[in-house]
């Protein structure tokens, strides 16, 4: 229950002020738990971006250190109507593949129609449509607009698409359009029929052909691209593809071809990526670079000099623990130690400067691939690995060396915010205790005020006596 103060009515005195003045200097070491918490805060904050630093590193070098992932390739062809691209399944060389046909599309037009048939009760007719395996797809147009029959095509999922064409105007002057319809497949698997009637009619054979209808016509045959391997020899060899891209045309090594190679050789040259690789090197160097310069910004030491020429020197963030310096020891020793092949990290490109951070020598591991391609990536797999694991040690959940600090440094803050709540409690108590004393000093200081005030005017009204008057 609050207090009511009047502020000094008896007294004068401004109580508010004094009793604030009290509860501040008796406030003092809640100030001082909140000042730690600011500062808990802000370490929690600096950790949990160091921490994130380190995840990042761990899955950067986790990635690098898989199997074939440093096993890169480029793939290249001596003609600009081919591409090729090679992935990790590779191997470097050099083939020719003949292409002798482009994919393409079944691309189907209806005979002339100003509507859509009815069927005999006068209901729009039904329409089947069959793909390459056989399977149906039976369709009924809301009414015999052509339109309806456009909608309902493209609405049925089935093996093509349909749009309406302009194709001039019967004898009467009435609108024609033809029903366009292009398979959704490509190559030979997008082949389909299309029927006028049910599957039922189809089975009976009562269903009309559209495509069979005077005047109908298949625009584009479906059929797939074709391309030979060694044309002209005993091994020649035809492979096939839906599209105009051959994939694993030889393990790893995909070739797109355009219609103007059609009828053309074409050789294809895979080499070692060796510009790939060292962007990842490069990438995974920033990255561990990042993580130290981050502890070292947050370990500097700062001089100030003063206005009488003393000097004081203040600390960073991790200054002093121990946890933050095994963790830049643990990174810097994973990149720099040799490696089980006996191959010193400077000979793959990375040196270390004198602050602590590494240098990518792009120029160095060029050479080394040259010289050593299987054991240069052996050794930059090997560093990886290393470096994944000790900055997973340092950031994997719950029981990693930085998760754990946090979970730590949370932990006080949350036990400091429980304390300064009890102050908030106490000092507001406090303030009640110290407002009813004063109050009740300054009812006091009313009264005795009041009866200053009365004995004055007693004595100013008494009888003045001379000593004149008195003798006679």
């Amino acid at each position: 229950m609050s207090t009511l103060s009047m502020n000094g009515l008896g007294s004068g005195l401004d109580i508010t002020s004094m009793v604030n003045a009290l509860v501040q200097v008796e406030g003092l070491p809640q100030q001082q738990l909140q000042q730690t918490r600011r500062t808990d805060q802000s370490l929690i904050t600096n950790l949990q971006v160091l921490n994130s630093k380190a995840s990042a590193l761990a899955t950067l070098g986790q990635n690098m250190s898989m199997p074939s992932a440093l096993n890169l390739f480029t793939a290249t062809t001596d003609s600009s109507a081919a591409t090729a691209s090679a992935g990790t399944g590779a191997a470097p060389g050099t083939f020719s593949v003949r292409f002798d046909q482009a994919a393409q599309n079944q691309v189907d037009v209806s005979a002339a129609m100003s509507t859509w048939p009815a069927d005999p009760s006068g209901a729009p007719a039904a329409l089947t449509l069959v793909d390459s395996t056989g399977k149906q797809t039976q369709l009924t147009p809301a009414s015999t607009s052509l339109d309806d029959v456009v909608t309902a095509i493209n609405a049925a999922g089935g093996p093509a698409t349909a749009m309406k064409v302009a194709a001039g105007k019967d004898a009467s002057g009435n609108p024609l359009y033809r029903l366009q319809l292009t398979a959704t497949g490509s190559g030979a698997a997008g082949a389909f029929q299309a029927h006028q009637g049910t599957p039922a009619q189809l089975s009976a054979g009562t269903a009309t052909d559209l495509m069979a209808q005077p005047g109908a016509a298949m625009v584009t045959a479906a059929q797939d691209a074709k391309a030979t391997l060694y044309a002209g020899t005993a091994a020649q060899q035809t492979i096939a593809s839906s599209t105009n891209t051959f994939t694993d045309i030889v393990p790893g090594v995909n070739v797109t071809a355009t219609a103007a190679a059609v009828g053309t050789s074409v050789s294809v040259t895979v080499a070692g990526d060796n510009a790939g690789i060292e962007k990842q090197a490069g990438s995974f160097i920033s990255s561990v670079n990042d993580l130290l310069a981050y502890i070292s910004q947050n370990t500097a030491v700062t001089t100030t000099i003063n206005a009488g020429g003393g000097s004081s020197a203040s600390g960073g963030m991790f200054t002093g623990d121990s946890t933050i310096r095994s963790v830049q020891s643990a990174i810097t020793d994973a990149v720099y130690m040799p490696t089980s092949n006996g191959k010193s990290p400077s000979e793959l490109g990375i040196g270390i400067l004198q602050d602590g951070s590494f240098q990518f020598d792009q120029s160095r591991l060029d050479s080394a691939m040259a010289a050593d391609p299987k054991g240069t990536i052996a050794s930059l797999q090997e560093i990886s690995a290393r470096v994944a694991a000790a900055a997973k040690n340092a950031s994997a959940p719950v029981t990693g060396s930085i998760s754990s600090l946090i979970s730590g440094r949370q932990a006080d803050a949350a036990d400091l915010t429980a304390r300064i709540s009890d102050w908030d409690t106490r000092l507001a108590d406090r303030k009640a205790a110290l407002t009813a004393l004063f109050n009740a000093m300054d009812t006091s200081l009313g009264t005795l005020k009041a009866q200053q005030s009365w004995l004055t005017s007693q004595i100013a009204g008494l009888p003045a006596y001379s000593s004149s008057s008195s003798s006679k």
